[in-house]
Parts: C-alpha cells; sequence; structure tokens
C-alpha cells in the first residue's frame, strides 16, 4: 500500500471534515436568504409606519424585526453557505483566503454576489408585494450627505472587524447572536442606520418606504462600504493576526 493509499484509509479517531455543498445549493442560500433578509427589512419598516407615527418607535420596531429576521437566517443557512447574504462579506473572504488557495474561488464569488443582489431586488418587491406597494417604485429617500457616508465607513468596518474576529478565534458559532446583535445596535449608534451590504442597499433603491434610499444615493453607500470592508480587514490583521477566513 502506498502512503497515497494509506492517507485514504478512515481515522476513527479524526474528525471528519465536512464537503461543501455543491454550488447550487450555496447560491440558492445566499439568494433566498438574502430575499428574506431584505423583506425582513422593508416590510417590517412598512408595518412600522402603518402603525405608527412616531419616528423613533418605527426605527425600534424597524431594527428589532431585522435583528430577529438576522439571527435566524443565519443560523438557517450558515451551514450551507456561509451565511454572507452580502457582497463585502463575500469579497473579504476571498480576499483573504485567496494566498493559500483556499476560500472562494472567482466564479464561486461572482456566482454569491449575482444571487445576493437578485435575492435582494426580489426581498424588497415581494415585502411591497405583501404590503400591497406598488411592486416597483423608485425610493425618493436621499441618502447622500458625508456623515451617512462615514456610518456605512463605521458600520462596515466594524461588521467585518466582528465576523473575521469571531473567524480567527474559531467563535463562529456565536455568529447568529454576535452578527444580529451588531447590526442591531449599529441601527442605533450609526448615522446611516448601518446598512452595511452593497445588495441590500441595491435592493432598498426598489422600495418608497420607510426603509428605502433614493437610487442616486446608493453609489455613495457601496463605495463607502467598500471602503468600511477595508478598513475592518485591516483593523482585523492588526487584532488577531492573520487566520482563516470567514467560512
Amino acid at each position: 500500500m502506498t502512503v497515497t493509499d494509506a492517507s485514504r484509509v478512515p481515522r476513527p479517531d479524526l474528525p471528519a471534515i465536512p464537503r461543501p455543498a455543491p454550488l447550487t445549493a450555496r447560491a440558492t442560500a445566499e439568494l433566498v436568504g438574502t430575499a428574506a433578509l431584505v423583506a425582513v427589512v422593508v416590510g417590517s419598516g412598512v408595518q412600522a409606519t402603518e402603525l405608527t407615527r412616531d419616528v423613533g418607535v418605527q426605527l425600534l420596531a424597524n431594527s428589532l424585526a431585522t435583528v430577529f429576521g438576522l439571527g435566524v437566517l443565519i443560523l438557517l443557512f450558515g451551514p450551507v453557505s456561509g451565511a454572507h447574504f452580502n457582497p463585502v462579506v463575500t469579497l473579504a473572504e476571498w480576499w483573504t483566503a485567496r494566498r493559500d488557495g483556499g476560500g472562494l474561488s472567482a466564479r464561486e464569488v461572482a456566482v454569491y454576489v449575482t444571487a445576493q443582489a437578485i435575492g435582494a431586488i426580489a426581498g424588497a418587491v415581494l415585502a411591497d408585494a405583501m404590503f400591497g406597494e406598488p411592486l416597483v417604485r423608485w425610493s425618493t429617500h436621499e441618502r447622500s450627505a458625508g456623515h451617512l457616508l462615514l456610518g456605512e465607513v463605521v458600520a462596515t468596518a466594524g461588521l467585518i472587524l466582528l465576523i473575521f474576529g469571531l473567524a480567527r478565534t474559531d467563535r463562529l458559532r456565536l455568529a447568529p447572536v454576535a452578527v444580529a446583535s451588531y447590526i442591531g445596535a449599529a441601527y442605533w449608534f450609526t448615522s446611516s442606520t448601518s446598512f452595511a451590504n452593497p445588495a441590500v442597499t441595491l435592493g432598498r433603491a426598489f422600495t418608497d418606504t420607510f426603509a428605502g434610499i433614493a437610487p442616486g444615493s446608493v453609489p455613495g453607500f457601496v463605495g463607502a462600504q467598500l471602503l468600511g470592508a477595508m478598513a475592518g480587514l485591516a483593523l482585523a490583521a492588526v487584532v488577531f493576526g492573520r487566520g482563516r477566513a470567514a467560512r
């Protein structure tokens, strides 16, 4: 028996390394998960504005629904695709793992990001349909002020630092609670209410409701999110060192 043959013999004393799900399953998980996340964000915003005129209460309802929804979605789809639901998370994983030849390939990144974008748009349309709103109506909610863009840089940097910090300290099992809690907090401590996600930003341009963002404000938000992702990765490298990727 050769060394190669011997390496194929099962070792009962070693844990089996799980194989990744097929790309089709992972892409579907990313599409459905992102659609559900945007439906939660947009739908809870519509519901809140129908129940009260108090903006503070509206934001509270919107943020609480997002926290619970995001936590459940990460718990459900994490074992399949990693539950990114966010192009900057996908790109950050690819970037950090590329030197080791592991992580996502360029093709997988393209599939993930495409699925996330389609899912986000579908989620906004679905939420509008559930509440009797026009299925597609561009948002008129301008969000282009400089302080809002700074808020997006901070929100996204914190998110990436959290995810990669958890990964590099072997605590990704806590991601459903930790990531959802962070987003809930960032709703309140950032000026932008923490979109921190290019796909979600794109989807929210398709609805002229409480959670919407005007199409003209989308490029600025996405640019700020990319800057925030780079800052988050740099902080993670300094604080936790260079380690495993987010999946």
